[in-house]
């Protein structure tokens, strides 16, 4: 695909704004101080194997409706989780009522169903809203496994 689709993400450590691709490899870094970037983007059914599945870090897919009170809860804590592990993941949000290809796909019975993929594949699943340190410390327990053993 020929269009960039980027998000503005603004640094947590500087506050300088940065344009952020939605599907990149690598990792993004603010270009004024270096450091990690959050990584947030929103996919659908065409070009989820972009965003997610060609990601080079593991991605944490949220799988909502905007009619979910818990979705709408949970947000505010996933976007937490994904400026925390700036660096180590990609938070990519699915609207399941939009997207309902991806909802037959991850077999959603209950929003939100949130999901840990590595290079596409699922490595964790759970259904429902937690708070960010909880959500924290899912995430940091589903990455554990697949992380290298030194920096690389």
């Amino acid at each position: 695909m020929s269009t960039v689709q980027a998000t503005n993400v603004t640094c947590p450590h500087c506050g300088r704004k940065n344009r952020v691709p939605v599907s990149a490899a690598g990792r993004p870094v603010c270009g004024n101080c270096k450091q990690p970037l959050p990584w947030t983007a929103d996919a659908g059914d065409d070009d989820f194997a972009e965003v997610v599945e060609q990601a080079t870090v593991p991605v944490v897919v949220d799988l909502w409706a905007t009619w979910c009170g818990p979705c709408r809860m949970v947000s505010p804590a996933l976007e937490k989780v994904a400026e925390d592990l700036a660096g180590k993941i990609k938070l990519v949000k699915v609207d399941i009522d939009k997207n309902p290809r991806l909802a037959q796909r991850f077999e959603v019975q209950a929003v939100p169903t949130l999901l840990v993929l590595d290079k596409g594949r699922t490595i964790a699943r759970q259904a429902g809203a937690a708070p960010a340190p909880a959500l924290r410390r899912w995430v940091e327990q589903s990455i554990a496994g697949r992380e290298p053993a030194g920096k690389g």
